[in-house]
Formats: structure tokens, sequence, C-alpha cells
């Protein structure tokens, strides 16, 4: 099938206004699409096909690029599973753009929110969202966390999307485009990342159509995404909370919510072969581009040039992908990579990585809306030959901070891989600097089974 792109403008789309809520832990918005531009259209017709066809489609979230479906069409989500090439064994997070979207999936009553959302005092009573979750729901939706609830026994989801647990993952996603998509197609959205299972996460809309032209038919093409790594899952039904995917939320800003002080890590940094997995990215090599990935933990030196010939292919080329300590001196004949001494310590380098407080709901996403800015980051060729060795080098730089590696390194992974590599050496950074370092960490050394290096 014929894929096509369609860029939309998320300031020229329509008018989004943000709808207070008085007695409850989120507000809402109200959406008017602008018919006669462009961009409006484009968002109306994948809308559309959201709730009419069975071939999925790609949007962006402040994460990785998606690719939904209605998620209580069985057709419809195995539509992602094909396109994906997908295990089927792999559960699906459900996008929802409101709290009255999600009662009613939780109540089992798709069109009559209105009795559970609307009626406050209805609410007071008895609230289908459990308790645990609300300090996050009020302090960090919209935004990159999953968290994992109980599916109703009469669950209107299709049973792929939970591949067979019964609970499932949902999330509120923190992107304009992604919201107003949601909200026109009037279904919760089943959204794995828009890559071929196994591959980088795709965090522009020319990734996703390298992996998946010709598997679908629409890519909404909203710009680089900001984050760069998934959403944070976490499971407040277990006793204590867990985290089961690292992700754009830290363990640190989950510790400041009510009931979460004592939340615990429940993922493995390699892939759970043996189990079922309760969350997306818990199972099977992950993020992984074609070229063998050789991470070099944070507490290993530089690659030694007498040590690049193991890595060699056919092809006699190298990526070599540098973070924060890395730099290249082609000078030296005898150690052109060469990592310079920290001159932060990790507790610092942390307090650095901070992020800047988020104002919470819709009214805080509206107020901070702007366009998104692309990682900084261009590949670089150098010739070794003059170091004794027949082949190339190809170079990307994406830090020196936390965040342009994490909104960087999926790209990274994806240009090298392009230039048909024989392997990628990757320098890993010190996951000691906060959770989105240990959430970059976890995504690279699932990329790199094949080889991980450390002192």
């Amino acid at each position: 099938m014929d894929t096509r792109i369609l860029p939309v403008d998320v300031k020229r789309m329509g008018q989004m206004r943000a709808v207070p809520a008085q007695e409850d832990i989120l507000d809402d918005f109200e959406l008017d699409i602008d018919e006669a531009s462009e961009d409006g259209r484009s968002v109306r017709h994948a809308a559309e096909q959201l709730r009419s066809s069975d071939i999925p489609v790609a949007f962006p979230t402040e994460t990785v690029y998606g690719l939904g479906a209605d998620a209580t069409r069985s057709s419809a989500v195995r539509g992602i599973y094909k396109a994906k090439n997908r295990p089927v064994d792999n559960p699906l997070i459900v996008h929802f753009a409101s709290l009255k979207q999600l009662r009613a999936l939780l109540t089992s009553q798709r069109h009559s929110g209105e009795e559970t959302n609307g009626d406050r005092h209805n609410l007071s009573i008895h609230d289908p969202i459990p308790d645990i979750y609300k300090p996050l729901i009020k302090r960090y939706w919209p935004g990159p966390l999953t968290i994992i609830l109980p599916n109703p026994p009469d669950s209107p989801l299709a049973p792929e999307v939970t591949a067979g647990l019964t609970t499932f993952g949902a999330r509120m996603p923190r992107h304009a485009l992604a919201l107003a998509l949601i909200k026109l197609a009037d279904v919760p959205v089943a959204a794995p990342s828009a890559n071929a299972s196994t591959k980088p996460s795709p965090t522009a809309a020319e990734h996703v159509a390298h992996d998946l032209s010709g598997r679908i038919e629409t890519i909404l093409d909203g710009g680089p995404c900001d984050v760069g790594v998934e959403s944070t899952v976490v499971d407040g039904l277990s006793r204590p909370p867990l985290i089961l995917r690292p992700g754009g939320i830290s363990m640190d800003q989950l510790k400041t919510c009510p009931g979460w002080e004592n939340v615990q890590i429940g993922y493995k940094n390699a892939a759970e072969t043996d189990s079922q997995p309760r969350a997306p990215g818990m199972k099977y090599r992950h993020y992984s581009p074609k070229a063998s990935v050789v991470l070099f933990e944070a507490s290993a030196g530089a690659p030694a040039t007498c040590n690049l010939p193991q890595y060699l292919g056919p092809m006699r080329r190298l990526g070599l992908v540098r973070t924060k300590l890395w730099y290249l001196n082609l000078n030296n004949t005898q150690q052109p990579i060469q990592r310079q001494s920290p001159y932060l310590t990790s507790l610092e380098a942390k307090a650095l990585e901070e992020k800047p407080t988020i104002a919470p709901g819709f009214a805080g996403l509206l107020k901070s809306l702007e366009a998104m800015q692309p990682p900084s980051q261009s590949l670089q060729r150098h010739d070794f030959g003059h170091l004794g060795l027949q082949c190339e080098i190809l170079d990307i730089s994406i830090g020196p901070d936390v965040s342009s590696v994490a909104r960087g390194v999926f790209g990274a992974l994806r240009e090298l891989d392009r230039e048909d590599v024989d392997a990628i050496l990757v320098e890993g950074i010190d996951e000691a600097e906060g959770d989105t370092a240990a959430a970059v960490m976890n995504r690279l050394r699932k990329a790199a089974e094949v080889a991980v290096v450390s002192n």
C-alpha cells in the first residue's frame, strides 16, 4: 500500500482550550478543528481511519512515535501486530484523551461516561480509578507515565490488547497532536512504538517511514519527539508499587507522591524471555538495529585502536555514538578515540539534569505548547587508514547532557544502520545521574545483547 506522511503544525490544526474540573483530579480540554486548514483536515482524516479502518495510524507523542488502532476492535489491533511483526504475547498500552474516556472503559459504559464523570456525587462514592494512582495522575498526566489498571470482566478492550493478562496499561500523552487525534477518534487507542518489532524506537516521522512504509497508510508528522524514550510504566496494584519500565518520569519524581514513597524497581536490563511480560519492553531483544551494538559501560575506557579490528566485517565500517566523555583526536595514532576525565561527580551531574517543573494537566500543556526542536547531531566520516586500519569511522555525538542523549540515541542508531556499518560502538552514560540516564542505559543494554563491554 502507499504510505503518506501528513505534516501537521499543532498551532494551525485548530483551537484547544483547557476546561477546569473543580472537584476532579485532572482538568479536561475542548477542541475545535480548523476544517479550512490542511493541518486540521489531516488530523480529521487520521481520526476517521482510526475509527473505521483495520490499518493502524502512526502519530507523534512526547516520548516516541506511536502506531495506533481502535483498542476495542480485534481486527484493528491485529493490524498493529501485523504491521510491526510484533509477538502477540507482548501487551499494548492504551492511550486516552480524558479521564472521562478512561472511566467509561473501566466501568464498561463506553457511551455513557457521564454517569461516572459527569456526576461528582457518584465519583465520591465510587471512582473506578484506584486511589493509589490519583496523586500520579494529578501531577504527571498528561505525560510520559503509564499506569497498570485492572481490566474489567466485561471490558470493551479487544483481547489482543492485554495479551491474556487481567490488567492493561493506560496513559495520557503530553502531545497536543496525539490528544487531538484520540479525542476526534472518540475511541481508546492502543499504540506501541511505530517501529518494526525489535528495531530502535522512532523519534521522527522519517524513522516510521523507514520501518513501516508500505505497511500502513498514514503517518502524522508532528516533528521530532521531545523526550526520546518511552513512558515510565508503574504498577500500583502490587505491594510495594513497582516500576516495570523506566522512562520519562523518574523514580525520584514518583517518590514525591503519596503512596509511592517506597516504589521499587521491577524490571531487568536484559530481555525477560522466560515469562509473560507485564508491560511492553520487558521481553525480547528490543531497540536494536541490524548491526551489532557494542555498549561500553560508563566505567569502561574508550575502545583501543588495537581492538577495533574485531568489530569489523565485510563493509569495513564502524559506527561510533559518543555521549559525554569520549572525543576524537585523529592526530593521536595510538589512541584516536579518547575518554576525558569527568569534571562532575554523579551527584553534581544529576542535579544539573533535574527537569524543570512542568505545570500539570491540560492547562499546563497548552501554556507550554511550542514547536519541538530536533536533537543536535550530525554524522562525521573519518578514514582510519593512517592508523593501519583499512576502515571508515562514522561518528555521531549526541551529548553532552542526558536529555540530549535520550532524545538522540534512537535516531543515531538508525542513522548509522542506514550506512551499513558492521558494528556500532556506543559510549554508555552513568545511570547514577538520574532515571532518564537509567532509562537510556536500559534501552541500550537490550539493544546490545550481542556484546556489552565493561571494566
